[in-house]
């Protein structure tokens, strides 16, 4: 992305929309005046919104008011840090926040620019300034200059010489200096939903900058691009290109090309899963997930949870699941299977897909491996049965609350046995109803801790009990 980037100093834009390496001067149609863009740059390229109402997602930063939304309509002057994943337009707002009010326009890359490219931009910045002229000074990957190259930034900033756009897709708050952090509005982008995806693609196809009604596109062929891209428009638009290029190339009768499933799959080297979030695949591959977990085939549950990612499934779902399968299937045999399956659905509210992919492996494969019990599950669903069933006696007048004026003499707390006064901390007492003293609701396994666990369970009953 950062190869199509240059500036508009001199009147033309000469990189920004135009291809690698050609001038912008042999460019084919403009539109409403804006940096013309040659018909064979990529379709994402093509594509790329020319308005604010182009412009799909991000709704939470583009509302009426927002900072952004008023950065990008020219009444806002602030210095901004876009700050989101590939895909989600974080070069195009910068490029329609310049155009809002005639501002001109110079990117620059953290790959390749340095501290010399960085002044002198500032430096025509100043000149322009005089003039009445303002820059809006792009940088692309800022996460990647070093703490000399932000550090040269700060005083254009401050002093708004430049008008900073700059985009990253890791956290500013570890990436980028503190003065020029605190000198920027931080904003985050999130990924394209399904929905936004699919209007995208929609577009590029009957779109004339785009591919112009050439080829249709299948239901089946949509769904699988929409999966592809996993919320990044760059990936969506440049798989529906190579599969346009395919269909175009396969002769046809009448019409338009036909981009089915087929033709998308042999384009971009990767199968659809057959997997549908809504129907029975979804709820038959979670099934078999969860059973081969149970069942300690760990290879087969990496299997089904390669199918599920793959597939586009919601990772909080995967996440749920897992935790919920540790105190169902595995409970007290390994502790440490609730820790790890909890700690994996808190990495995937922390970091998102696609990295947190690991840590649902890293659970898979601890809870496949781990010793299995059932115990904690079925003990609880019998004590439930037996409140269900109505045995439910009074709670024991020892055990009842008597912190108020008056509990004493209704007996609550009197006689109540302080564990630790006891040498062992454990001590002869009544601690349930009359109806339920002497039943065993927690049966302990053999399995893994509960080797050891079952062992004390039955001495603590004996002491308790008396």
């Amino acid at each position: 992305m950062s190869d199509w980037l240059g500036s508009t100093d001199g009147g033309a834009d000469t990189g920004l929309f135009a291809a690698p390496g050609e001038p912008a001067d042999q460019a084919g149609p403009v539109t409403a005046g804006l940096p013309p863009v040659r018909p064979d740059a990529p379709l994402a390229v093509r594509m790329r919104p020319v308005s604010l109402d182009e412009v799909v997602g991000q709704g939470h930063l583009l509302g009426p008011g927002a900072p952004l939304r008023r950065l990008v309509d020219g009444s806002g002057a602030a210095s901004v840090m876009l700050y989101g994943p590939p895909g989600t337009g974080k070069t195009t707002l910068a490029s329609l926040i310049s155009r809002a009010t005639g501002r001109r326009f110079e990117a620059l890359s953290a790959l390749s620019a340095g501290v010399k490219d960085v002044r002198a931009v500032i430096d025509l910045a100043r000149r322009r300034l005089t003039a009445g002229e303002q820059t809006v000074l792009f940088i692309d990957e800022v996460h990647r200059f070093s703490k000399t190259q932000q550090d040269a930034l700060l005083a254009a900033v401050e002093n708004r010489i430049v008008l900073l756009v700059a985009a990253t897709t890791e956290n500013p708050s570890f990436s980028v200096v503190s003065p020029l952090l605190s000198r920027s509005l931080v904003l985050q982008l999130h990924s394209l939903t399904e929905a936004d995806i699919r209007a995208l693609l929609d577009r590029a196809v009957a779109d004339p900058r785009g591919l112009g009604g050439s080829v249709s596109l299948t239901d089946e062929a949509r769904d699988h691009l929409v999966r592809l891209a996993s919320g990044d428009a760059r990936r969506a638009l440049t798989a529906l290109e190579a599969a346009a290029g395919a269909a175009l190339d396969t002769p046809v009768e009448d019409g338009a090309a036909v981009v089915d499933l087929e033709t998308v799959e042999a384009s971009v080297d990767k199968a659809a899963v057959r997997y549908d979030r809504d129907g029975d695949q979804h709820y038959d591959v979670i099934s078999a997930f969860i059973k081969s977990i149970r069942g300690s085939d760990v290879d087969a549950a990496l299997h089904y949870l390669a199918r599920m990612i793959t597939a586009g499934e919601d990772p909080r779902f995967i996440a749920r699941r897992l935790v919920v399968h540790a105190s169902e299937d595995i409970g007290m045999a390994d502790p440490t299977a609730l820790q790890t399956a909890t700690a994996a659905a808190q990495a995937v509210q922390l970091i998102g897909m696609p990295e947190a992919r690991l840590a649902l492996a890293q659970a898979t494969i601890h809870l496949a491996t781990a010793p299995k019990s059932g115990a904690v599950i079925a003990a609880l669903g019998a004590a439930m049965a037996d409140v269900s069933a109505g045995k439910s006696g009074l709670v024991p007048p020892h055990l009842r609350d008597g912190h108020y004026a008056g509990a004493e003499k209704l007996g609550n707390a009197v006689g109540y046995r302080y564990p630790h006064n006891a040498a062992d901390g454990v001590l002869p007492q009544q601690y349930p109803p009359d109806e339920l003293v002497g039943v065993d609701y927690y049966e302990p396994t053999g399995h893994g801790a509960e080797r050891e666990i079952a062992a004390r369970v039955g001495k603590l009953r004996r002491i308790v009990r008396g």
